[in-house]
């Protein structure tokens, strides 16, 4: 392990891999870093990681390109918000969360305008934006895609969590809560479209 203060002028990085999680880990930070130090990286490039951590920027540019999303608001702090016509608009339940975060942190599902109030102002403790999204029953469905130009997709798994839904609490607390099948129990033409 090469700790950047140790670094000398002579000490030579071939790649790095930038197994990072969460803010300045996956959000393009690490990568402009390598960038500007000249180093390279293997992952995604600054822009994918910066698209990707954002939810409102990544769910706008998938809308544009035409891939459902589920309908959503995005709040900035100092909003108002009315949560009775969010809630009229969306339904019941929703989804609060804060814009570029992972891991479920700060994500909270409410079932009514004050449930829906207090998970926005939770949510704003996290960051500057905050998502509601219409709620979408289905499964947890992930795969994995290595590389650019002849990308190539990994198996694809579900996750299945005993929690109302896969927060951090499943993810990282409750040892028992989460079941991971793979492959999962998709249809196979739906694995290959």
């Amino acid at each position: 392990m090469i700790h950047l203060s140790d670094m000398a002028s002579s000490t030579y990085v071939d790649v790095v891999f930038p197994v990072l999680h969460g803010s300045c880990g996956e959000d393009g930070s690490i990568q402009g870093l390598l960038k500007l130090a000249g180093v390279p990286c293997v992952g995604s490039e600054i822009i994918g990681s910066a698209i990707g951590m954002d939810k409102d920027v990544s769910k706008r540019l998938l809308r544009e390109a035409g891939i459902a999303v589920a309908p959503f608001y995005a709040f900035k702090r100092g909003d108002v918000i009315d949560c009775r016509k969010v809630l009229e608009e969306l339904g019941l339940p929703v989804f609060v969360k804060p814009a570029s975060l992972g891991s479920s942190v700060g994500v909270a599902k409410a079932v009514d305008a004050s449930e829906l109030q207090a998970a926005i102002d939770a949510a704003f403790n996290f960051d500057a934006k905050v998502l509601v999204e219409k709620f979408i029953e289905g499964r947890e469905i992930e795969c994995a895609v290595l590389g650019n130009d002849n990308p190539v997709a990994s198996v694809v798994g579900e996750i299945s969590s005993s929690h109302d839904f896969y927060s951090y609490e499943a993810k990282y607390v409750d040892k028992k809560a989460v079941k991971l099948t793979v492959p999962a129990n998709i249809d196979p033409t739906i694995v290959s479209t």
